[in-house]
């Protein structure tokens, strides 16, 4: 078989890298402190295990305590944007057929109680995560390994396809799997010790291999993380370790705390970092010292429910949608253009590939030809739309109604009480039964490459053994198909640009509102960061 290493790929995890920002100097600096960190249940961590985590905050503390075999630098861009070997060697070998990878590993790499990182550590990773009793999220990046689906099914305990022999570690596919250099850079990934159990409530204590480990995790209380003395990497690690405070009574609570110093850090939609109340634009102006808010990837949308009567083989009705809302007034419930940035596509302006269709329109509804498609499609004219009891989202949730009852749509919501932007409500919408036709979904993908937002969203099979959407447009799913095999970084990235504009186009399998921005506020004493666009907590340092 013809061999090729693979690095040219140019696929980003949101974890690891997009932007930067370095508000301290060298004269402030100092390396130690403890970096006090807040979260509010309602945007916050939901577990701190490698193979269950799926939030922003979650995947922010786990960056610190993870060795990953790829992964992307502690680097402003555009250095965040180039896949590095972190344990690995160097890039993967990979068969001509992209179904095998074989990767050497580095030796100096120890787990936080002095064990040697090896081969077994990222094969224990894979075969936990693809257990049945997890139900992992990350098994939506394993399940095309060879094996798995026996793993998933509870009829093994290992994938067949996933070997390790000594430092040494080879993965078997049973389709080409271009992206899988890029797949190991996330959490899901991460190193860990063959002993640590597969458990469905996940794990509060475990040996990390990256600069730090974790020391203790109290659920809804805090997570104290140290560092690792045994840690063989070159990743910073400025601060000597992270307090969490998990008890935060609301996301705006929690930022007032860090306006007063009362900690560092905390992590919550951009929107709610927008209340007037905070006052925060006023104070410390934006992109200075304090508050940050920068492009993110994170698009909001509408997903339709193509399985179900109403938009089962029924575009007329999905692109009816899509010209009767009022972007822009939807956008408001974000925090307005300050935060977000309207758009009708799949794919984040800000991501490669990305072309302008000017598909729908953007600052106003097109009602006239809205109505005109409804009239010829409309069917019983009744729909039920999930959302969170976030009240933001459920603001979202109520114009949207109005919107539509403009065409003949009436729209019933329903309020799950689950954050939108966690695997619980995406897995929910998922299940098979669930009475949805429109949801709210904040679609955050892992990473940040059209393949996430087009294939993922409607192509490759979710966790639960079906996608979101229930796109089954046969047609389109070949060439989202055929485009996923393209190899060649230009043409890849250019057919992607023009399948986003058909797909919204002539499909319209979700109705796009805005891509969401990330804002940081972090405390005075915070002297450096990277923001990727979530803070590398990393790369924090304290100020004398």
């Amino acid at each position: 078989m013809r061999r090729r290493r693979i690095g040219e790929l140019g696929l980003v995890v949101l974890v690891a890298g997009a932007l930067s920002a370095q508000p301290g100097t060298s004269s402030n600096r100092q390396t130690g402190g403890i970096f006090r960190i807040s979260l509010a249940p309602q945007s916050g961590l939901d577990h701190i295990d490698p193979a269950l985590s799926f939030t922003a905050p979650g995947w922010a503390l786990l960056d610190t305590m993870c060795a990953r075999l790829m992964t992307y630098p502690d680097r402003p861009a555009p250095k965040a944007f180039e896949l590095v070997p972190e344990v690995a060697v160097e890039h993967p070998t990979v068969s001509a057929d992209f179904k095998t990878f074989t990767f050497r590993l580095r030796s100096g790499f120890r787990f936080s109680d002095g064990s040697p990182v090896r081969g077994q550590a990222f094969a224990h990773a894979i075969n936990r995560a693809l257990s049945p009793t997890v139900r992992s999220p990350g098994a939506l990046y394993m399940q095309d390994i060879v094996g798995a689906a026996d793993v998933l099914a509870g009829r093994r305990t290992t994938a067949r396809g996933v070997v390790a022999r000594g430092n040494t570690f080879t993965v078997r596919f049973t389709r080409a799997a271009p992206d899988f250099a890029a797949r190991t850079s996330l959490p899901f990934f991460c190193a860990v010790q063959p002993g640590l159990p597969p458990d469905p409530e996940g794990v509060r204590a475990f040996n990390g291999a990256g600069p730090y480990t974790l020391v203790e995790y109290r659920p809804g209380e805090r997570v104290v993380i140290r560092r690792n003395r045994f840690y063989g990497g070159t990743r910073p690690a400025r601060v000597d370790g992270f307090d969490v405070d998990l008890r935060a009574p609301s996301p705006v609570e929690m930022i007032r705390r860090v306006d007063r110093g009362e900690a560092d850090w905390g992590h919550t939609i951009a929107g709610v970092f927008m209340d007037p109340a905070l006052g925060l634009v006023a104070r410390h102006g934006v992109n200075r010292s304090r508050f940050f808010i920068k492009p993110g990837l994170t698009l909001r949308m509408l997903a339709f429910n193509s399985s179900r009567p109403l938009f089962r083989d029924n575009p007329r009705l999905r692109k009816a949608i899509n010209y009767a809302l009022d972007r822009k007034l939807l956008q408001a419930t974000s925090g307005g253009p300050m935060v977000t940035r309207l758009t009708d596509q799949h794919l984040p302006q800000t991501l490669p590939g990305f072309r302008d269709g000017n598909v729908y329109p953007l600052t106003a509804p097109d009602l006239d030809r809205a109505k005109a498609l409804a009239d010829t499609s409309r069917r019983s004219g009744k729909a039920v739309m999930y959302t969170s009891t976030f009240p933001l989202a459920v603001q979202l949730a109520q114009l949207v109604k109005q919107q539509l009852a403009e065409i003949g749509v009436e729209i019933e919501v329903r309020t799950i009480p689950i954050h939108i932007a966690t695997a619980a409500y995406l897995t929910k919408l998922a299940s098979r039964g669930e009475p949805w036709d429109l949801a709210l979904v904040l679609w955050t993908p892992n990473l940040a490459d059209p393949h996430a937002y087009i294939n993922l969203l409607l192509e490759t099979q979710f966790v639960g053994g079906t996608t979101l959407t229930r796109f089954r447009s046969e047609p389109y799913l070949r060439e989202i198909r055929r485009v996923a095999r393209e190899l060649q970084s230009t043409r890849r990235l250019s057919a992607y640009g023009a399948l986003d504009i058909r797909l919204a186009r002539e499909a319209a399998p979700v109705a796009p509102i805005d891509v969401v921005g990330e804002a940081t506020l972090v405390s005075e004493r915070v002297g450096c960061m990277t923001l990727r666009p979530v803070l590398d907590l990393t790369t924090v340092c304290l100020r004398e």
